[in-house]
């Protein structure tokens, strides 16, 4: 692990419990951002150290999710289930300087001593002189009563009293170090120099100091406390609740350029006030001292526009290059190549791409029976229409402008207009009552083709 004086080094850390949650998401990108635009170095270390709940599978889906969004990382990944002797010498260190006291207290016990007066550890254990033995907690011992000071860049200074901060549990008593001694020791020994993450870490931060101080002699590392994001009714997003995993929206079909520009908005705004910009965009405007601490609305309405945007705003080549992770594997793209830009101009998601050609490539037509009633069995003019179309189209030119005057023609001969006269035939043909403009999809699909499904309709008159 090299480093430069002074050199710009930040870190993401996640936990490998679940899929990359969007708020871990834009973690990622400010951290990201920051290092890019201050030629830094963007770490990234997987805290594996809860062995109950981490799972491999997870620790693969972090790191391909920030590959799919373009957030490269250079140094890592680092895992802590393989840095227990650092922790370990980290551990013997603060015990041999007077840091630390073992502990046996119960939560019961603890409830008991308390009941009635100020919550937390009571300090019971400070100065029986426990000495190690299996299932005895390891204690920081806080002492001092100078408040401690977290220099944040986005909320200023904010300060906790050091009465209010009680001896807490680095080590449990099975011998595991707690999250805030490893990142602590993680975050020396790395020599991270910002950290950024959400704002639920904020009450751990003064502990964090206090180790530092304890076990480096370093300078302190400065802090941003990123805003939580929030749902429409402005609770904090869950995953049991609310639509939060990256991978969620990378098998939905959204594109990830879209994913950072919108996740890099909340909490921060660009000063040209655009609100979707290219990573390159971002690296250059991106500002963290500019990002704010109010909670931020995670809109998924907004994010799916925004994805239909830049989907339209595509080259042809390249919506068609995309396109073909979404369509079946036999499929063949030359077929629909004039419906392809219809298909462009009315998605919002790339997984809407394959129910819209769908018909094109099924053998059978199957049709909902509501839809079949309404349009066709139900319909009185519907026999006749389908009648009339399916004469013409034997004969007719196949273009979707001739198409077209033959629908119009079967329509007025019964005294319906267009839009009415187009609904058994568009039923007939593609099962949907909606879909691309009819007579460009009936050109693509072909006179043999249309002639059978029409057919085949009628044939259940």
């Amino acid at each position: 692990m090299s480093t430069t004086e002074n050199q710009i080094r930040v870190r993401f850390a996640p936990s490998p419990t679940g899929f990359l949650h969007v708020g871990s998401a834009r973690t990622a990108l400010y951290n990201w951002l920051y290092a890019r635009q201050n030629a830094g170095v963007f770490v990234l270390r997987i805290e594996d150290t809860d062995k109950e709940r981490n799972r491999q599978e997870w620790d693969k889906a972090i790191t391909e999710s920030l590959e799919w969004l373009g957030l490269n990382f250079d140094e890592g990944p680092y895992r802590q289930s393989e840095r227990t002797e650092l922790y370990r010498n980290g551990i013997d260190q603060l015990i041999a300087q007077g840091n630390t006291y073992y502990c046996d207290c119960t939560r019961e016990e603890l409830e008991k001593r308390t009941e009635g007066k100020k919550p937390g550890y009571d300090g019971f254990c400070r100065d029986r002189g426990l000495e190690k033995k299996a299932g005895l907690a390891l204690r920081f011992r806080v002492d001092g009563t100078e408040p401690v000071v977290v220099q944040d860049i986005i909320r200023g200074d904010v300060v906790f009293e050091r009465s209010a901060i009680e001896d807490f549990v680095i080590v449990k008593g099975n011998d595991d170090p707690l999250f805030v001694l490893a990142n602590v020791i993680d975050d020396c020994e790395m020599r991270i120099s910002h950290i950024i993450r959400g704002e639920d870490l904020l009450p751990t931060t003064p502990k964090a100091l206090l180790l530092w101080e304890c076990l480096s002699n370093e300078p302190l590392p400065k802090f941003a406390h990123l805003p939580m994001l929030v749902n429409e009714k402005r609770q904090k997003l869950s995953k049991r609740r609310d639509p939060v995993a990256i991978e969620e929206y990378r098998n939905s079909g959204f594109l990830p350029e879209v994913i950072c520009g919108y996740l890099a908005i909340l909490g921060w705004s660009p000063k040209d006030g655009r609100e979707m910009l290219a990573l390159d965009e971002l690296i250059e405007q991106f500002s963290l001292e500019d990002v704010n601490h109010s909670p931020a609305f995670f809109d998924v309405v907004k994010l799916t526009h925004f994805n239909g945007e830049m989907i339209r705003s595509l080259s042809l080549e390249d919506f068609i290059e995309r396109s073909s992770g979404w369509v079946g594997d036999n499929w063949e793209l030359s077929k629909v190549t004039k419906l392809i830009p219809l298909v462009q101009e009315r998605v919002s998601k790339l997984s809407e791409i394959a129910p819209m050609l769908e018909f094109m490539y099924e053998p059978e037509i199957e049709v909902d029976p509501d839809t079949w009633s309404k349009a066709i069995e139900g319909n009185p003019n519907a026999k006749s229409i389908l009648q009339y179309c399916l004469e013409q189209f034997r004969e007719c030119d196949w273009d979707s402008e001739t198409l077209k005057e033959v629908v119009l023609t079967a329509g007025d001969k019964v005294g319906l207009k267009l839009g009415k006269a187009q609904a058994p035939v568009r039923v007939a043909v593609s099962g949907s009552t909606v879909g691309l403009p009819l007579f460009e999809s009936l050109e693509a699909l072909g006179r043999d083709v249309t002639s059978e499904r029409i057919t085949n309709a009628l044939s259940k008159l």
